[in-house]
């Protein structure tokens, strides 16, 4: 079916696009699957739920805009009114869905100081007798290199003595590692949320610019996909 020459160039325009859509899909699921594994390990530290989704649908999203991108191409090539449709439609969805993460992002990098400290105030009561949250602790006073949540008199706040993960190394005196102290080698003397809130808006801020910038770069795509569908529709109307 021949179409006009302006509709051709974008028809070829489309091509190009799917192109870099594949590209931007491969993006997307790198970002995403990044983020997730370097949030895994603190990831229950904060209750807001954007943190655990937000990542899951970056890697959803960048697997379908593989499938979605294929639509593209085969219906640019073959001027397919039903492919080219559906590729709109398809990439319509995951815009939004971008742009909800990308939305969530820059609003939820706001909240995540008080979410932090409210978590840990309620777990770190539980230190001595839970396992779970003395993991926690642990290895985030240990990849972090931090001590307690303001600091390392929260322990003492909590009637505990200084966990050994406040401390990088510690001296062997009598064949037994003496106590965590602050005046041990290696003590830890800043407080968890100094490194952790950084950390988590680093992550909402990478989630939304990702989010934000490739939807803004697929809407023009989906706008592409309806000026050659409706270009095809109305050749095939005048046959």
């Amino acid at each position: 079916m021949a179409i006009g020459v302006g509709m051709s160039c974008v028809k070829y325009l489309l091509f190009c696009f799917n192109l870099l859509f594949a590209l931007t899909g491969l993006i997307i699921l790198i970002v995403g699957i990044w983020v997730e594994a370097n949030s895994h390990p603190y990831i229950n530290l904060t209750d807001e739920g954007f943190y655990t989704t937000g990542p899951v649908v970056l890697i959803i999203v960048g697997v379908i805009v593989f499938i979605v991108a294929f639509f593209g191409c085969c219906g640019a090539v073959k001027e397919n009114h039903c492919m080219i449709v559906t590729f709109a439609i398809f990439l319509l969805v995951i815009f939004i869905a971008e742009l909800a993460v990308g939305i969530a992002g820059y609003v939820k990098h706001d909240d995540i100081k008080d979410s932090i400290v409210r978590h840990l105030n309620t777990t770190i009561k539980e230190y001595p007798t839970n396992k779970e949250v003395q993991s926690t602790f642990d290895i985030l006073q240990t990849d972090l290199q931090c001590c307690g949540i303001y600091g390392p008199g929260d322990w003492a706040n909590n009637s505990m003595a200084i966990p050994d993960t406040c401390c990088a190394g510690r001296e062997i005196k009598e064949g037994a590692a003496a106590a965590c102290a602050p005046d041990s080698p290696g003590f830890h003397s800043l407080g968890c949320v100094v490194k952790l809130v950084p950390l988590f808006n680093d992550i909402a801020l990478l989630l939304g610019g990702v989010g934000l910038g490739i939807a803004l770069v697929q809407l023009v795509g989906v706008i592409f996909a309806c000026c050659l569908a409706r270009s095809i529709r109305s050749e095939y109307e005048t046959v």
